[in-house]
């Protein structure tokens, strides 16, 4: 599987964050206790600080460098941002600190990298990769940063990265001009350049080079927690992929542009949220229907009763959102698609940044909406199924949205002990975003499952 590798990794990070200092969990004193209000906030034992987060959505623009009709290929690019003491998602990659002080990091990686060549060849050959990696980081008094990065794509083609970056503060802009060398292995820049992973189109093999790399990221904060986001990039290929066959220009460029949603930077950030971790059970059934048929109440049964288990972990990363009280958390989950008729048992794992809504009448009942990253060993039937109808080359990696509505037991029932605990519906949907996404395969489509959970805060 493209992506096994890489998924797991990162999962691995993030679904033990309960564990770790990622969570920074303080102890309430007996003091604070004795003055706080009898409601169910004065029965945690718990607080969680506000993390550093964003999520945000980009079109990225890239020239092709082969020798194509087409000379530029666009794609929809969701992302999310995290810092915490040991786990970091930015944008595109990810990772973790395994050792850091004030002047050095050495952090193991995961970066999404695209392969750019014309839309309508991205679903058959699903170029886009993750590579995995480790990174030297270290920092000046200046704000800059030295990396030494060793990366390797999911196939063991290996290549090294030398860069320097500068981080710029001026009012409400911020900017990170950076500059690179890239040294390619014979058989990564063969397996890129000269397409030796594209049997019909060449077979030829090329040796190693250095690429060098410009660019400057920029971000602009509009309004609380609005931002804008650009960047552009320029590469210089080296002689050896220049002179491949299937290559026609030495330079190639890109673009990003976007906006996010930030921590405000004009606010200091909280260090005892109102909101706290959850842990989430849930169960539910496939449906080939679509989303809209499903808001509407037009749900078709699956016929061969396909049905998934899941378990979500939610960590906090603020309680508002443009001065509006929505809760907000950074939530791993796990999933177990149950063998069939049609299709063996298979994983899935989501990444995703989850909002809460609460509704405080009669009872306490809330909305919910995430937005992530999913992957399954395999793909399902509901959604293999679908995409053969399509005509489409299924993706294992795809874009995720869970839809979910739940009501306070507490409430309810007028039960103190449950006063933390939520039973709740949800839409678990996995889609490739109309076409627009090179890194899900291009695809128009994917899969729903209806879902019941019950949902624990602690």
């Amino acid at each position: 599987m493209r992506y096994c590798k890489a998924i797991s990794l990162t999962l691995a990070f993030f679904a033990s964050a309960n564990l770790q200092a990622e969570s920074t969990h303080i102890e309430k004193s007996q003091t604070n206790s004795n003055n706080i209000s009898s409601t169910s906030d004065s029965k945690r034992s718990k607080v969680f600080e506000e993390k550093t987060w964003g999520l945000g959505v980009l079109f990225r623009n890239a020239e092709i460098p082969f020798d194509t009709q087409a000379n530029n290929v666009t794609s929809f690019v969701p992302m999310m941002f995290y810092q915490g003491d040991t786990f970091f998602i930015r944008g595109i990659e990810g990772g973790a600190h395994l050792y850091q002080n004030n002047d050095w990091q050495f952090n193991t990686m995961a970066r999404m990298r695209f392969f750019d060549i014309p839309a309508e060849y991205q679903n058959e050959v699903q170029g886009d990769t993750i590579d995995l990696g480790f990174q030297a980081r270290k920092s000046f008094y200046n704000n800059s940063f030295l990396d030494v990065e060793l990366f390797s794509d999911l196939e063991g083609n290996p290549y090294a990265n030398l860069s320097q970056s500068w981080y710029f503060h001026y009012d409400s802009w911020e900017f990170i001009p950076k500059i690179s060398a890239r040294y390619k292995s014979a058989s990564f820049n063969s397996h890129y350049y000269a397409l030796a992973n594209i049997e019909e189109l060449a077979k030829e093999s090329i040796g190693a080079g250095i690429e060098f790399h410009a660019g400057i990221e920029t971000r602009y904060h509009v309004a609380k927690n609005f931002y804008l986001l650009a960047s552009f990039n320029g590469t210089l290929l080296d002689n050896n992929a220049y002179n491949s066959t299937a290559v026609s220009q030495r330079w190639q460029s890109e673009a990003y542009l976007g906006f996010a949603f930030f921590n405000d930077i004009s606010k200091p950030k909280k260090s005892d949220l109102s909101n706290h971790g959850y842990l989430r059970l849930a169960h539910g059934w496939a449906t080939p229907s679509n989303i809209g048929d499903i808001l509407t109440g037009d749900t078709v049964k699956d016929e061969y009763n396909n049905q998934l288990t899941s378990i979500f972990y939610g960590l906090p990363l603020t309680d508002e959102l443009f001065s509006l009280p929505l809760d907000i958390y950074l939530t791993p989950g796990f999933l177990w698609h149950w063998n069939s008729e049609v299709q063996d048992s298979e994983q899935e794992y989501v990444l995703a940044i989850k909002a809460y809504y609460t509704i405080n009448w009669p009872v306490r009942w809330r909305l919910g909406l995430a937005e992530g990253l999913s992957y399954v060993s395999d793909v399902t039937y509901i959604e293999a199924s679908e995409m053969e109808r399509k005509g489409y080359r299924p993706s294992e990696l795809m874009n995720y949205i869970d839809f979910t509505l739940d009501i306070n037991l507490g409430d309810i029932f007028k039960i103190n002990a449950l006063n933390e605990t939520w039973l709740g519906y949800s839409i678990h949907h996995r889609s490739a975003i109309f076409e627009s996404a090179s890194q899900f395969g291009r695809i128009k489509g994917g899969s729903n499952y209806n879902t019941v959970y019950i949902q624990f805060d602690f």
